[in-house]
C-alpha cells in the first residue's frame, strides 16, 4: 500500500529499525541497543535520578526509576510513566532520554515503572505492577515532594494502553486519583477490526502483524484476542462506562494501525463527559517522533509539553 508520509520522513524510512516481535529475544536486544545509543549522551545536569525497589503485587520487588528536577518548588506535580514496547519489549531505558528532558522542562517528579513483560508474564501482570507503582507514588508523595492532588499518567503505544487501563482500574478500585492521562498512540483494542487496523499491514515500526502478535502474547494462553471475555482492563476500548476518568489527551498518527481505535476512544470519552483532546498528526506513522528534526515531530513535542503543563496544572 502507498502512504502519503510527510516529505521529511521519506528519506528517513530506510533508517526505521526492524522491531518485529516474532522473535521476542531478538527484538528486546535490538531495542536495548537502540536505547543505549540514544542514552549515551544525555545532559543530566538538571535532573537527579534514583531507583527504588518497592513492594509489587507478588513477592518479587518492583523497580521504579525516579526523576527529580534539581530546581523545583516545595511540592510539584508527579507523572507516572509507563514505557512502550507492545507489552513484550522495552525497559526503563526505552524512554529514559525523553523523561530526563520532560522532568527538566516541566519541573515535575517522574516515576517510571519497570513492569513485567509478556509473554512470560501475560495480563494482568504488567497492569498490576503499574497499579502498585501508582499506589506507592501516591502514598510516598509527601516524602518525594509531590503534590498528591496533581499526579498524572503518561504512556506511549502499549504504555498508552496500560495508562488507559490503569485509569480505569484505579477508578474502579477507588485507588489513587489521577488528575490527567496522556495517551500517546495507545494500544487499546484486541479486536483489530477498525479500518486502519485492517488496511495498514505494512506500515513502519507497527503494523497489523505486530498487533496480532502483541495481543496474543499479552493475553496469554487462557484468553484469545477478539473473544467475548477479554477484560476492559486488558483492552480499554471494550469499556462501556468511561465516566469519572481524568481529563485526557490522545495523540494519534495518520498512518498507524492504531489510529482509528485512538479516535474512537477519544469520542467515547467525550460522550462520557470526560474532558478530552485528540490530535491526529498528518503524514506521521507509529513512532515517527524518533525523527526529532522533522517539523511535525517538533510540533508534537511542543504540544505534548503544553498539554502536560495544563493537565498537571503547572500553568
Amino acid at each position: 500500500m502507498t502512504y502519503n508520509f510527510d516529505p521529511e520522513f521519506v528519506d528517513a524510512l530506510a533508517q526505521v529499525p526492524d522491531l518485529s516481535i516474532e522473535n521476542v529475544g531478538v527484538a528486546r536486544a535490538t531495542l536495548t541497543a537502540m536505547a543505549a545509543h540514544i542514552n549515551s549522551d544525555i545532559d543530566l545536569s538538571g535532573v537527579d535520578i534514583g531507583e527504588h525497589m518497592i513492594a509489587g503485587p507478588t513477592d518479587a520487588p518492583l523497580r521504579v526509576r525516579l526523576y527529580t528536577p534539581k530546581q523545583r518548588a516545595a511540592a510539584v506535580p508527579g507523572l507516572l510513566c509507563i514505557h512502550s514496547g507492545g507489552f513484550v519489549i522495552g525497559s526503563l531505558d526505552t524512554e529514559h532520554a525523553s523523561l530526563v528532558a520532560l522532568c527538566e522542562v516541566l519541573g515535575v517528579v517522574i516515576a517510571s515503572v519497570d513492569y513485567r513483560l509478556a509473554p512470560e508474564h501475560p495480563y494482568p501482570a504488567g497492569l498490576e505492577d503499574c497499579y502498585s507503582a501508582l499506589t506507592w507514588f501516591s502514598k510516598s508523595a509527601e516524602s518525594l515532594g509531590v503534590d498528591n492532588n496533581r499526579i498524572g499518567v503518561y504512556g506511549l503505544s502499549a504504555g498508552g494502553g496500560l495508562s488507559a487501563a490503569l485509569a480505569l482500574l484505579t477508578r474502579d478500585r477507588s485507588g489513587p486519583k489521577l488528575c490527567f492521562q496522556y495517551l500517546g498512540v495507545p494500544e487499546l483494542d484486541d479486536r483489530l477490526q477498525t479500518t486502519s487496523m485492517r488496511n495498514f499491514i505494512d506500515t513502519p515500526l507497527w503494523s497489523r502483524v505486530h498487533a496480532e502478535l502483541s495481543w496474543k502474547y499479552y493475553l496469554g494462553d487462557k484468553t484469545q484476542p477478539g473473544a467475548a471475555d477479554v477484560p476492559i482492563y486488558a483492552a480499554p476500548a471494550r469499556a462501556t462506562d468511561l465516566r469519572g476518568l481524568p481529563p485526557t489527551y490522545i495523540v494519534a498518527a495518520e498512518f498507524d494501525p492504531l489510529r482509528d481505535e485512538n479516535i474512537i476512544y477519544a469520542l467515547n470519552l467525550l460522550e462520557a463527559g470526560v474532558p478530552t483532546e485528540l490530535h491526529v498528526f498528518a503524514g506521521t506513522f507509529h513512532g515517527s517522533q524518533m525523527f526529532a528534526n522533522a517539523e511535525v515531530s517538533k510540533r508534537q513535542l511542543q504540544e505534548a509539553i503544553v498539554v502536560l503543563q495544563r493537565g498537571l496544572r503547572i500553568v
